[in-house]
């Protein structure tokens, strides 16, 4: 699995791309490539959990330009290994 985590900021382009990009990750969860997705409860960034390759994960990033709206910064991607997940 590959964990994606995002940094925001206060610019208001990326509360107007937020529904499209919400939209895609419901595509990609009922695909099973998304387990699981959310912002951090500050709103200062989110974290999304993928089932797919990096090489898949970079197309993905690369399809969806909510990832390159201003307020929208990628922190990390980084391989993570579940001991206990539904």
């Amino acid at each position: 699995m590959l964990v994606l985590e995002l940094h925001f900021t206060a610019a208001p382009d990326r509360l107007a791309a937020r529904p499209a990009h919400r939209e895609r990750l419901a595509r990609l969860h009922r695909d099973g490539i998304l387990r699981a997705a959310g912002p951090w409860a500050d709103d200062s960034g989110a974290l999304l959990v993928f089932d797919t390759t990096r090489d898949r994960l970079d197309a993905i990033v690369a399809d969806d330009p909510y990832y390159r709206t201003p307020g929208v910064r990628v922190v990390g991607v980084r391989e993570w290994t579940p001991v206990i997940a539904p």
